[in-house]
């Protein structure tokens, strides 16, 4: 049925940062309280439900029917400090229904002129196989080559006559397709995204011809220093799991897989269960409901081959691959990553603020070494590298944490040294200031804000927050 969401359940601010404030969706926020005559009157007996009810829940935070989140810590009960009540921020509601076929319809309605709405399928690479690695991404690319009512020209036409932008993206554990719409267009949105994915033709001779697309893609990607080794490191990490495959593919496969390779991937893994219809902006969550009733009702519920529809458990091995570069290379690119979180685990958020602190430092930039982050410090004022960035990848079992770094071969040893020590640092006595730590809370939230201004990336939230439930 339906239910609002007032907050992502992933986003539950943990008991250590009951000192955030935050934005309009909940992120790190220690608020309680509603409109109330008496203010005294009513911030004593909220602070006694406070106390109960977080000491109830082993403080770590409690939501009341009011929808208003409070996170209290041990230290604040023990020595009885007043906790603050502030009037909550009104934020778009969430509203979730599911119908009876077990898909999802997600919305989170605003004021405007323009609405997002997509398809989420809680299936990418991670869910193929050695032999089949590459199908996710290959449909991606034939979904816009033509339906049973649309050639492929009259698609590209529809969608630039409405103003409109069709995309898509696959990635380890997703696989997406979203529209960006003028409000009265959701309708013919909601037909055209169903038509591709639900009627597409995966014509023979489009299957040939994209063959030859997707292996000229796959030269662009691997001259892009950063996507081959987010892939190397990947397979080093999980060369035993599915999530040590590549999204496109190996080469092998991209020449070899068949139509009929695809429809059993659509069979297996395009069920009503697994794929959620969300929508953000201006979008009315009750024709939404209806528009994916009308649009989407013949989605199976369940798979229709006999392969395997879940993931392998990931299992972190830690190993080392080394490829080299061209001759005319001058810089070399190394990643370093340790064994992360996933994205409901209660280390998501200090990870999340580690990754601030940590920081990212290009010497291009203009900054010097004159920047917050004390890796940043070390690594410039030593010009131990060219650039560095810290990495924080989250999947549904496990994660990656680290750090990017590019520089001069001959330096990399040293600069891999101050890295390890400054992680090696923060778990320290002293390692985090209370100015540091407020300083990541800050950025945390400002770049959480920014992202939920656009609206792709709030659809893409409820794919978290539903599928990961």
């Amino acid at each position: 049925g339906s239910q609002p969401v007032s907050s992502p359940s992933w986003h539950r601010c943990p008991p250590h940062l009951e000192a955030c404030e935050s934005n309009s969706n909940d992120f790190g926020r220690v608020r309680a309280g509603c409109h109330h005559r008496d203010r005294s009157r009513h911030k004593r007996v909220a602070m006694k439900k406070v106390a109960a009810e977080a000491t109830r829940l082993g403080l770590e935070g409690a939501r009341f029917r009011k929808g208003h989140v409070v996170a209290t810590s041990q230290r604040l009960l023990s020595s009885n400090l007043a906790i603050k009540v502030q009037e909550p921020i009104r934020s778009p509601e969430t509203r979730i229904t599911t119908l009876p076929s077990g898909l999802r319809v997600a919305s989170e309605v605003r004021h405007g002129e323009t609405a997002t709405v997509g398809v989420w399928i809680d299936a990418g690479s991670r869910y193929e196989t050695q032999k089949n690695n590459g199908a996710a991404h290959f449909l991606e690319h034939l979904t816009f080559k033509g339906t049973d009512r649309r050639t492929q020209t009259q698609l590209e036409v529809e969608i630039e006559n409405m103003g409109a932008h069709l995309n898509a993206y696959t990635s380890r554990e997703q696989t997406v397709y979203f529209a960006k719409v003028f409000k009265k267009d959701v309708r013919r949105a909601m037909d055209i995204l169903s038509d591709i994915l639900l009627k597409s033709q995966i014509d023979p001779r489009a299957v040939q011809r994209e063959r030859n697309v997707i292996l000229r893609e796959m030269e662009e990607v691997n001259k892009q220093h950063e996507e081959v080794i987010m892939d190397h490191l990947h397979e080093a990490a999980y060369s035993t799991s599915g999530l040590g495959m590549t999204i496109l593919g190996p080469v092998d496969n991209i020449n070899s897989l068949k139509r009929q390779d695809l429809r059993d991937y659509i069979d297996t893994h395009y069920t009503a269960p697994r794929m959620v219809i969300a929508g953000a902006g201006a979008v009315d969550h009750e024709e939404l409901v209806a528009l994916s009733e009308e649009y989407w009702g013949s989605l199976p519920t369940e798979s229709r081959t006999t392969y395997p529809t879940n993931f392998d458990p990931a299992s972190f091995l830690g190993s080392d691959k080394r490829t080299p570069g061209p001759d005319d290379l001058d810089t070399a690119h190394v990643s370093l990553a340790f064994s992360g979180t996933s994205w409901t685990s209660d280390d998501s958020f200090p990870l999340m603020l580690i990754q601030s602190m940590l920081g990212a430092w290009d010497r291009l930039s203009g900054a010097g070494a004159k920047v917050p982050s004390a890796l940043a410090q070390s690594l410039a004022e030593r010009d131990l590298v060219h650039s560095f960035s810290t990495l924080n990848i989250c999947y549904k079992d496990t994660g990656l944490f680290g750090i990017y770094i590019v520089g001069e071969q001959e330096k990399l040893p040293e600069a891999l040294k101050v890295t390890v020590d400054q992680v090696q640092r923060l778990s320290g006595p002293g390692g985090v200031t209370e100015e540091d730590l407020n300083r990541a809370k800050t950025q945390l939230k400002a770049n959480l804000m920014q992202q939920l201004g656009t609206f792709s990336y709030v659809c893409g939230k409820y794919l978290i927050i539903i599928l990961l439930r």
